[in-house]
């Protein structure tokens, strides 16, 4: 396996989303850019600059022709008070919807731009927000660890599996939790992290469940058994 070590940003870099045909890859950084780089190369193509404040979260739409940046300075759907922690775009792409330290999580029509909802309940800032592969559900993750309840600390991620049964989250608790999304049962949770998981991914398959942590390592999980792979 070939692996690459991307630099350029001039700070940490916060997210980063492969577009759906896995040409792009973004990166949003503290240093107010979003860069985008080609995989099969290293090549950097572009550096989307605009922010004023540092770039938290990064989102591909399913077609790839639209890239959402989530940042600090709240623009430029503007409407969340607080920085913006996390962007998803639904998988029909008319929607965007996004997280924040607000404690709510703000739905926007991509067509027109317009605020459709604001979804309040959370009792601290939103670290994630996810839809389900059908668009039916969106998941939130919160500082305050609920409504799935078994994480002792924050939610940083959540991510569904492909086919919609299972939900994935990571916690500052230094574990990845998976969630039986008809039941709402905890199934497994996952050890061996020895700092908080801030990222968690299914692969196009479902078949392996990636967590990346502050102890500076990304696992593989199979989600079926839980083992490490």
């Amino acid at each position: 396996m070939s692996i690459s070590t991307l630099e350029g940003h001039s700070s940490w870099v916060r997210s980063v989303a492969f577009s759906s045909d896995g040409r792009l890859l973004a990166s949003g950084s503290n240093n107010e850019t979003v860069r985008l780089w080609d995989p099969a190369t290293g090549a950097l193509t572009q550096t989307l600059e605009g922010h004023s404040s540092s770039v938290g979260s990064v989102a591909f739409s399913s077609d790839g022709r639209l890239l959402a940046s989530g940042s600090n300075d709240e623009t430029t759907l503007e409407g969340h008070s607080s920085p913006v922690r996390s962007v998803a775009f639904s998988p029909n792409g008319r929607l965007l919807a996004s997280g924040s330290y607000n404690k709510t999580v703000r739905l926007w029509d991509l067509a027109t731009g317009a605020l459709t909802q604001t979804l309040e309940g959370h009792s601290r800032s939103v670290g994630s927000v996810a839809f389900s592969p059908d668009g039916r559900l969106l998941a939130s993750g919160s500082y305050n660890e609920t409504t799935l309840e078994g994480h002792s600390r924050s939610v940083g991620s959540v991510a569904f599996s492909p086919d919609g049964r299972l939900l994935a989250s990571g916690s500052y608790n230094k574990t990845v939790r998976l969630w039986d999304l008809a039941t709402g049962a905890l199934t497994q949770t996952l050890k061996g992290h020895s700092g908080p998981v801030r990222s968690v991914a299914f692969s196009p398959d479902g078949r392996l469940l990636a967590s990346g942590s502050d102890d500076k390592t990304v696992r593989l999980w199979d989600p079926a058994t839980g083992a490490l792979t």
